[in-house]
């Protein structure tokens, strides 16, 4: 079997990937000259564990192939993904001119049946759009050839993607017709065969359930930031309450971890999206808009904290951050709660010493020589006046406290991800400050 994937990033490249490592022929597609020369030569531009062994051992082979034109492959494949970006457009609606694009030159190409299906979060009634965009390009050449078209959103987690594309929960299907469900069905039974886990279902309620998705994981980490917050001023445990309710069969422990906020490519833009559709239907997504506020805030928790505990003054104050993508095994910093607390403490005066196990090259795009980029946890800490936790990774755990602390000028830690022991911190002399409690 043949595809395409129009779009070589997060997604897309992921998406490729695995097909491609299941024995289907894959053509990925994209318009930039420098990433596609740079995937032929194995270079990945995205951070992803074991991506890059994948990506070149598939290449090797010639499964998985890479192409600037469209034209060098719609013809020979039976299914297209679209897997473009759909950026936030000003008022956080989600941006189409890419996929509406893909969809266009589509039209203009194609010279037999094709399922084109879209990969990329789009918001509902964007299928509708695609078929209508292909249909337009068909019509202007006199031509009327059959085609599908199939919603199919991602539900990868950064950090895990690979697996969770290869062994998925469920996969998610939007479908108009039998010969679309017959081919989806064939292209993904191979990641499937003792447990079919596809849902096939109409086309809006699939371009929905990925909102949907992702608004109840991000409702669910705002809850549990709001409840901290409060347990902090009441005189509660939030870790106590955490267990206390994650313990009910009807909540369960997922997504009740609190913390300083969630950020990444996936969570602020689609909960933003999914406001921007109902405002546009007249309908207002009060407790989303809850969410989002209560993410925003929570994002500068970690500034307030350390500000109150230096009665604002902070100027000239050497800040270390342990971890700045938004989560741990990935590089990516977009809507990072570490964004907001650098240019916080950076407006303050302070000079911040970061260190990221994987994200510093990001770091140093965003913020140029404005941070000390230090070399590992212990560099970071050198004379610092305070150590914050952004990122919970793994080489995060189980520092040295001691060195730590005859490092630093303070021993005073702010802990945004509940990471740590009180007590254990409190023995070594540490003054610790934490969420929720």
């Amino acid at each position: 079997m043949k595809i395409a994937i129009v779009g070589t990033g997060y997604v897309g490249l992921v998406t490729g990937t695995c097909f491609a490592e299941m024995g289907t022929e894959v053509y990925c597609v994209d318009v930039d000259c420098e990433k596609i020369e740079n995937l032929k030569q194995g270079i990945i531009p995205i951070y992803e564990p074991g991506l890059d062994e994948m990506v070149n051992r598939n290449y090797q082979s010639g499964r998985l192939m890479f192409t600037t034109e469209l034209t060098d492959c719609i013809n020979e494949v039976e299914v297209l993904f679209s897997a473009v970006g759909t950026p936030p457009d000003e008022d956080g609606s989600a941006d189409l001119k890419y996929v509406l694009e893909v969809a266009r030159q589509i039209g203009r190409t194609m010279n037999h049946y094709l399922l084109v299906v879209t990969k990329s979060t789009v918001p509902v009634g964007t299928a509708r759009k695609v078929k209508q965009a292909i249909r337009e390009e068909l019509d202007k050449r006199g031509l009327d050839i059959d085609f599908d078209i199939a919603s199919n959103p991602e539900f990868l987690k950064e950090g895990a993607a690979i697996k969770d594309f290869m062994s998925p929960d469920r996969v998610v299907v939007g479908v108009e017709s039998e010969r679309a469900e017959k081919l989806m069905t064939k292209l993904y039974r191979p990641f499937l065969l003792n447990n079919f886990r596809v849902i096939f279902m109409d086309v809006p309620s699939a371009e929905m359930t990925k909102y949907a998705a992702n608004s109840m994981l991000a409702t669910r980490i705002s809850f549990m930031n709001d409840i901290a917050n409060l347990c902090e001023i009441v005189g509660a445990d939030v870790d106590m309450v955490r267990k206390g309710i994650g313990t009910d069969a009807r909540i369960g422990s997922r997504f009740l971890y609190p913390g300083c906020g969630y950020g990444g490519s996936c969570f602020p833009k689609d909960v933003k999206a999914l406001i921007q559709t109902a405002r546009r239907e007249g309908y207002p997504m009060r407790l989303l808009q809850a969410v989002e506020e209560v993410n925003e805030d929570q994002k500068s928790i970690l500034f307030r904290k350390l500000e109150k505990y230096y009665k604002g003054d902070l100027q000239g104050k050497r800040i270390a951050l342990w971890g700045l993508a938004f989560k741990p095994e990935t590089d990516d910093m977009r809507e990072a709660p570490s964004v907001v607390l650098i240019e916080k403490l950076l407006a303050a005066g302070c000079k911040v010493y970061a260190y990221d196990p994987v994200a510093m090259k990001e770091a140093r795009r965003r913020f140029g020589d404005n941070l000390y980029y230090a070399k590992d946890i212990y560099d970071a800490v050198v004379d610092a006046d305070a150590l914050i936790l952004v990122t919970e990774w793994k080489e995060f755990r189980l520092p040295s406290w001691s060195a730590i602390k005859k490092l630093m000028t303070l021993p005073l830690l702010l802990d945004g991800r509940n990471l740590y022991d009180i007590n254990e911190l409190e023995e070594n002399g540490f003054i610790y400050h934490r969420i929720g409690r």
